[in-house]
């Protein structure tokens, strides 16, 4: 590491539980953000500043100035353009040593497949189930863990999958695919700015305790935030036996269920 780079990093190397070994981690690392709005800004803009050595953007939408009171990556100068190349631009200038890719494409599940096997961590910003459920669907195939997020109203929630733990649920065990949820998006509903800078925040503070070894430590929970009333509350989440995503590709041998 050169010297330029342990004086960036010197207040994530100054933690014991981080180092300059966990900095070399993940500046090794690569992550995937998929959403470039509310989640994916703060969440790509702290990666970026933390050194994540690589980091791959997917959003298909072009910045609107009603995204600007929430989706503080963007400008009023960058309006129009494609949400991908307006986060990479204020990404580069918190660091202009980033490597990132962009994918102005709808994450289907062709561009998930190929992206997700390429990852070491994997960032849900999206804002609605269909994408989610096939987010998850290729972490689990993959095996990768998966850092999800959701904001709207006055409500966030965080949880971490990841299916190589032996106690970890995916997200169609919490959120089955085949259960009715009433879509709603903050377009219609609204939602408090502060809310995603929240939510976000904590995804890419989960992604990068995995990237640098200190590993998540929401695995197994689906914390549930109130901005109006500033609570939490954390629910236990399991495993389901019957789940049609996760129970046939779940570890099988005593070494993997111990990741």
């Amino acid at each position: 590491m050169r010297d330029d780079q342990l004086l960036r990093y010197s207040r994530h190397i100054l933690l014991d539980e981080w180092g300059v070994e966990g900095q070399e981690r993940v500046a090794q690392s690569h992550a995937l953000i998929i959403g470039a709005g509310g989640l994916g800004s703060p969440a790509a803009l702290y990666l970026a500043s933390a050194g994540v050595g690589r980091m791959s953007l997917v959003d298909h939408d072009r910045v609107d100035v009603t995204n600007l009171q929430r989706q503080i990556a963007h400008t009023q100068t960058r309006v129009g353009q494609l949400k991908v190349e307006s986060l990479r631009t204020a990404m580069i200038d918190i660091n202009p040593e980033a490597n990132i890719s962009t994918h102005a494409l709808k994450a289907d599940a062709q561009l998930l497949h190929t992206l997700v096997a390429q990852a070491d961590v994997v960032l849900d910003c999206t804002d609605n189930f269909e994408t989610r459920h096939a987010i998850n669907l290729a972490c689990v195939v993959h095996g990768k863990p998966l850092v999800s997020g959701a904001a709207l109203r006055l409500d966030g929630q965080l949880a971490v999958y990841h299916t190589q733990h032996a106690h970890s649920p995916c997200y169609a065990c919490v959120f089955p695919p085949t259960q009715n949820f009433e879509e709603t998006r903050c377009a219609t509903m609204g939602v408090l700015a502060p809310l995603v800078g929240v939510i976000g925040s904590l995804q890419a503070a989960e992604a990068l305790k995995i990237l640098s070894g200190m590993g998540s430590s929401v695995i197994g929970q689906l914390m549930l935030f109130n901005a109006q009333h500033m609570e939490w509350q954390t629910l236990q989440t399991h495993r389901q036996a019957e789940c049609p995503v996760c129970s046939s590709l779940r570890p099988t041998t005593p070494a993997q269920a111990r990741l």
